[in-house]
């Protein structure tokens, strides 16, 4: 953009932007349906529903965004914010959710004929906006890295941050119609898109990377807060553990794949490996064990058994790698699923009980605290969901806690040259085989802690829990995320767990889309949603070579 000569912004560009603004709110307080089962009650003029509000807030916006183009805004942010590439990703997004909201009230009500006008007049204002945001010249602007705000002011961003992203998930998690959902999600990426092509959430990241012990506190703060939001749901409160638990585990996979660089396909076992040994502990009448020791002792078995597990799986395959270990790990995945269910007293010893598992498990109880019983907090019930949420909490924290210092410790920077390059690390002086045996180990032990609660939570297990799809669940989420990132695998662990539960009338489809949204990051963004910053210098050095060489070979042409 820097090549994009500064021009003043044409005034019926402005002018049309501004009508699409006026347009959209306008529309957005007429009724959008006559009928008021369908997204959330949009029938009523003067009184907008949820997904009405959310247009009002998106139209001021894109206001705020076009006095930045030109208004009181211009010479402040201005000079920073790239209002108009941010004002044509929000009119492209804008107008999709429109059109959405079109093809909704049309599909629940049996034709766009039951549409009614104030969604066509906020369809026209949407449109208005990306016609006035391609009509609007581009702008030179300052480098927004360099931009510093006072201690307090970038503290206070963060806040401000999290506060909305707590309460936009809360929102949106509240809504039990699929199609207010998927609307809501579109609306929620309009908005990143826009604040992502103004430069914003590129400032935000240089304020994060500077006050990173502030944002940790943040997110935790938030996660913490959340099931106060939830008014005693306890369907979300169960999507929300099903998460953590995936997350954590996700983590320890990401020890083993985007560290180390080692391919398993058959780390599920790991988890359920932890999770029978808690059920087997377990003073349910089918479990196996009649020795009933303390949780904290439980926890520590299953965990140590995984690791057990991966130091066995892991001393005569890690010889081989690449394609000849994602077949090892898959087999070992496939026979510790059979195992457990030949574990019968019949073709085994009487252990698991076979394909029936153990069920009944009873409910943690630590100190007194029994997992199982509602608790009432500042006039606020919380379900036995919300208080294992709070105990996997704790889980995922010292998860990320074992994943970062290892991250950054000289075991961390042994795995990574593994990972690029193993012949040279070897020949640097790196123990190849003794880092990847860690890997495995440390890998499954995080993964069989997670284990131990998710029987308790699950109150039952069973071998079809532990299949090889959920082995590629957990590559996906690590891959979508970004590897050897935290943030990534939490983001990845979160949209692969909560839009399967929350779009069920879309689960026909749901391996479709699956496969479909990893060949579309694989093709634009290999790195990730959320790029290691050495993944991402990586990649950008290839592109820097391959251009080089396009060029070198484009001058040998030309000569």
């Amino acid at each position: 953009m820097s090549d994009v000569k500064t021009t003043e912004p044409g005034r019926l560009a402005w002018s049309l932007g501004v009508a699409g603004v006026v347009l959209v709110i306008a529309g957005s307080f007429l009724s959008w349906s006559y009928d008021r089962s369908i997204l959330g009650d949009l029938s009523i003029i003067g009184n907008p529903g949820g997904l009405q509000r959310l247009t009002i807030l998106g139209a001021v916006l894109a206001l705020l965004l076009l006095l930045t183009v030109k208004g009181p805004l211009t010479h402040g942010l201005g000079h920073w914010l790239d209002a108009t590439l941010g004002l044509r990703a929000f009119g492209i997004g804008l107008t999709l959710y429109m059109v959405l909201v079109l093809v909704a009230v049309g599909k629940e009500s049996s034709g766009l004929i039951n549409v009614d006008p104030g969604a066509y007049i906020a369809l026209v204002g949407s449109i208005l906006l990306l016609v006035s945001s391609r009509m609007l010249p581009l702008r030179q602007l300052k480098d927004l890295s360099k931009a510093r705000a006072p201690g307090w002011a970038e503290i206070l961003a963060i806040a401000v941050t999290m506060a909305a992203f707590l309460f936009g998930a809360a929102y949106a998690l509240g809504l039990g119609d699929a199609w207010s959902f998927i609307l809501c999600l579109v609306f929620y990426a309009a908005v990143i898109t826009a604040l992502f092509r103004t430069g914003t959430l590129s400032w935000f990241g240089h304020v994060a990377q500077r006050n990173k012990k502030v944002l940790t506190l943040a997110a935790f703060v938030v996660a913490f807060f959340f099931p106060f939001t939830q008014n005693g749901s306890d369907a979300n409160m169960s999507i929300a553990t099903q998460v953590l638990i995936f997350a954590a585990t996700a983590m320890g996979l990401n020890i083993v794949v985007g560290l180390a660089g080692l391919l398993d396909l058959g780390y599920i076992a790991f988890l359920g490996s932890g999770a029978y040994v808690a059920a087997m502990l377990s003073e349910s009448a089918f479990a196996t064990i009649h020795w009933h020791p303390p949780f904290p002792v439980v926890v520590l078995l299953g965990a140590c058994v995984a690791a057990t597990l991966g130091l066995i799986i892991g001393s005569p395959t890690l010889r081989v790698s690449g394609d000849y270990l994602a077949i090892v790990t898959l087999g070992f995945g496939e026979i510790f699923r059979l195992s457990m269910g030949n574990l019968d007293g019949t073709n085994g010893p009487l252990l698991t009980n076979g394909p029936n598992g153990i069920p009944g498990i009873p409910e943690l109880e630590i100190g007194g605290f029994n997992f199982g019983d509602t608790h009432t907090v500042a006039g606020i019930e919380l379900g036995r969901f919300s208080n294992y949420y709070f105990l996997l909490l704790l889980l995922i924290g010292f998860v990320i806690l074992v994943f970062a210092r290892m991250n950054d410790s000289r075991i961390g920077r042994g795995w990574v040259a593994i990972r690029e390059d193993e012949k040279a690390a070897e020949a640097m002086g790196v123990n190849v085989f003794g880092l990847k045996l860690l890997a495995f180990a440390i890998g499954a032990f995080l993964a069989g802690l997670a284990g131990t609660i998710k029987a308790h939570q699950d109150a039952a297990v069973s071998p079809d829990q532990y299949v090889f799809l959920e082995s590629a669940f957990l590559l996906a989420a690590i891959v979508l995320g970004g590897m050897g990132t935290i943030a990534g695998v939490l983001l990845g662990a979160t949209i692969l767990k909560l839009l399967p539960e929350k779009l069920r009338f879309f689960s026909e489809y749901r391996l479709l889309i699956f496969g479909a949204t990893l060949v579309l990051m694989m093709r634009f963004r290999p790195e990730g949603l959320v790029a290691s910053r050495r993944r991402q210098l990586e990649f950008h050095e290839e592109d820097e070579a391959l251009a080089v060489a396009i060029e070198s070979e484009l001058v040998e042409e030309a000569r």
